[in-house]
């Protein structure tokens, strides 16, 4: 699949990215989240996504206060990777904190990633302590000293990202992308305006969570004892009820498509997102181990016929409004 360009930016990248939280070590209240990834599956995990041809990576400050950060460079730098070969992007955290916030942890992210520059830089939520305004004001600052390459927003409503669009725009900078929760068990961004927003202001997507953490590859519908082992994930799930029979009509969908092109349920979960719309939307996929990893970036390689979009767009159609 040929690379999709970030919004009105030269930034141009691969439609699916591996994100790195699970690269956290078990730090900060983020980290936890997730098992620690030990440094050799790590690297592992890199050097597959990249062979496979997966060239951008998504980090930011909040996972393990750095610590996915610093794992990455070090990945990349292991398997010979060399600054300029791949994107990174990352985020500020702005819980409890002011704009300034952005260029006073600045040199934080720098030192983390180094030797690779910062192409995205993203604004992790938008519940910090100062307007849009000024958070953008900020991150145009780092562009036009040329150190970051574009700006993007996380997790933003319609008014927001038309905010964050505006304030960018009178400085003369484009906002790149927009990171929000989007699969076949999410569609939110269809109906509440923020795919639409994203079209109008040519405002890339970046879909995390394209998996559901798991759900779509349908390991847990064919063997549901394995809910126990899926740490908080379990805990989240079981508050859900009957959530393995609401979701498996479009599992068992993805499975028949799957079949047909000789790929996996998660495989086509990941083709769906990336072409439904186009160029618009690229997925984040995290990756606990290089065999996960493979199977995120052979997505790449699977199209879709018209027929298998359609039928999953329709199977799909109870989470358009209320996810999973």
């Amino acid at each position: 699949m040929t690379s999709r360009r970030w919004g009105p930016t030269d930034i141009r990248a691969s439609a699916i990215g591996l994100g790195c939280w699970q690269f956290s070590e078990g730090k900060g209240l983020a980290g936890a989240y997730w098992p620690a990834v030990d440094r050799g599956y790590r690297e592992r995990i890199v050097r597959r996504s990249y062979e496979l041809g997966v060239d951008w990576f998504d980090t930011a400050e909040a996972y393990g206060r750095g610590a996915s950060e610093r794992g990455l460079s070090q990945a990349l730098q292991s398997i010979g990777v060399k600054p300029g070969d791949v994107r990174i992007a990352t985020k500020w955290d702005p819980t409890f904190r002011t704009s300034t916030s952005i260029r006073e942890t600045f040199a934080d992210r720098k030192s983390a990633l180094e030797p690779f520059g910062i192409d995205l830089h993203q604004v992790h939520h938008p519940w910090g302590l100062s307007p849009v305004e000024a958070e953008m004001r900020e991150m145009a600052k780092l562009v036009e000293r040329e150190q970051i390459r574009a700006v993007g927003v996380s997790n933003f409503t319609v008014r927001g990202v038309e905010r964050a669009h505006a304030a960018l725009e009178r400085l003369g900078v484009p906002l790149a992308t927009h990171q929000v929760k989007y699969s076949l068990l999410d569609r939110r961004i269809e109906t509440n305006g923020v795919l639409d927003a994203a079209e109008r202001l040519d405002v890339a997507i970046l879909a995390y969570s394209p998996l559901e953490q798991g759900l779509l590859t349908g390991k847990f519908h064919r063997e549901p004892e394995r809910l126990k082992q899926a740490g908080v994930r379990a805990w989240l799930w079981w508050t859900k009820k009957d959530l393995l029979e609401r979701t498996r009509p479009v599992v068992e969908r993805l499975e028949a498509i799957g079949q047909a092109h000789g790929a996996k349920p998660g495989q086509v979960a990941l083709a769906w997102l990336v072409q439904r719309h186009g160029d618009r939307v690229s997925a984040i996929v995290g990756a606990r181990t290089p065999a996960q990893a493979e199977d995120n970036a052979q997505a790449l390689d699977l199209v879709l016929s018209p027929g298998d979009l359609e039928d999953l767009d329709q199977v799909s159609r109870p989470f358009r409004d209320q996810p999973a």
